[in-house]
């Protein structure tokens, strides 16, 4: 058979298999849609994205603006980053968190917390291999352990259970197969805070078990008076890698940096896959994160301060669509189940959306288990969310 050119592009230009269970990520196709109805002069009020709207310190500011003039910092850096901010890493976890974590070793900076996951999944997992992932969870999970030919295993997450894993379900399950579990507390969507007791069954199952564990901890100094690491438990890193940020707690959420802490042999078999990914951080951008890290109690007091100040006017948004809701929860959002009048949380948002022209998040996308609930960022300033009641009263 003769083919056209054409022909014989089409039929060479396909997408790889492994893209074909993954779908866009669901904010990407909001945000289009959002977009399209600002062009018909719609004025779409954004509660949905968990984008800090607030800047980092004006002393990181000034570092970043310092550093970037320099003649001498603008070639490739070392892939394990600059030890001026392993060393910043290290320093901040002892402060906060009282964990020992060797700067040379134990830490791993990242261009965003992000690319770890998707690093982890890469590192450890062969096709077929199983990954426990929460449900409700944050959605990069799923989306990264399929990309690595991985299989999900969901693990639900209730309410009635405070959003902690079932460890005895878990236990009495087929784990033959299951080589990681991800986990994040304070956890996103829910907002469900860790105590220690979770924190030492969490470990206690991934020593018991031959689980490596995968901390997701971006939310810790969110609107939570006792930032925790699930590294602070006697004998965590034999089976805990844990991920952190710059996002949330500095402002710093389009600067993408992150870090990754664990034992040494975690962390050299990861910085083996990530070493052939990226050519290292530009060096200005990490002396102003370590500058950032360096910050005071000060510094996390303003910003929940405003934080706080807004979960007010987020409680009284959902008050008016008659939502139930915890005052306990924790981090830059706020979850909450709807009314039993509504099916899912996508027909809510839905008709917030096309009804009162305010965007908020179903909970859906982090899974069935969120089906019946919504959720809502803090990510705007309080006028925004009072011309959001506005409209939603009207």
């Amino acid at each position: 058979m003769v083919f056209t050119k054409t022909e014989r592009q089409f039929n060479m230009i396909q997408t790889a298999k492994r893209l074909e269970s993954i779908g866009e990520y669901y904010f990407s196709q909001k945000l289009r849609e959002i977009e399209e109805l600002n062009k018909q002069g719609k004025q779409i009020i954004n509660l949905g994205i968990g984008s800090p709207d607030l800047p980092p310190h004006p002393d990181v500011i000034k570092v970043l603006q310092e550093e970037s003039v320099k003649p001498n910092v603008h070639g490739y850096q070392s892939y394990k980053g600059s030890i001026v901010l392993r060393k910043a890493m290290s320093d901040w976890y002892k402060r906060w968190y009282n964990v020992e974590l060797n700067a040379d070793t134990e830490i791993l900076p990242l261009i965003g917390s992000k690319e770890g996951i998707m690093h982890i999944c890469m590192t450890y997992l062969n096709e077929g291999d199983e990954v426990l992932v929460p449900n409700p969870g944050y959605p990069t999970y799923r989306s990264a352990v399929k990309l690595a030919g991985g299989i999900c295993v969901d693990y639900d997450l209730t309410e009635a259970n405070n959003y902690a894993p079932d460890f005895a379900a878990l236990e009495a399950s087929d784990l033959s197969k299951v080589k990681l579990l991800f986990v994040n507390y304070p956890q996103m969507p829910t907002g469900q805070a860790a105590d220690k007791k979770l924190f030492e069954q969490l470990v206690a199952f991934g020593k018991k078990t031959g689980i490596l564990i995968i901390h997701d901890n971006p939310y810790s100094f969110i609107l939570n008076d006792n930032p925790m690491s699930l590294l602070s438990v006697d004998g965590a890193k034999d089976c805990v890698l844990e991920l952190n940020s710059l996002s949330k707690s500095s402002n710093m959420a389009g600067w993408r940096v992150g870090m990754l802490s664990g034992a040494k042999e975690r962390i050299d078999e990861v910085l083996r896959f990530k070493s052939n990914m990226d050519s290292g951080m530009f060096l200005p951008l990490q002396l102003a994160a370590a500058k950032a890290l360096n910050l005071g109690k000060d510094w996390y007091d303003s910003v929940n301060a405003i934080y706080r100040e807004r979960r007010e006017k987020v409680f009284e948004l959902l008050d008016l669509l008659n939502c139930n809701y915890s005052k306990e929860q924790v981090g830059m959002f706020v979850w909450a189940k709807i009314p039993a009048n509504y099916k899912t949380g996508y027909e809510v948002s839905d008709e917030v959306l096309y009804g009162s022209n305010v965007f908020i998040t179903p909970g859906g996308i982090f899974g069935n288990a969120g089906d019946g609930y919504i959720r809502i960022s803090l990510c705007a300033p309080v006028e925004r969310f009072e011309e959001a009641i506005s409209r939603i009263k009207k």
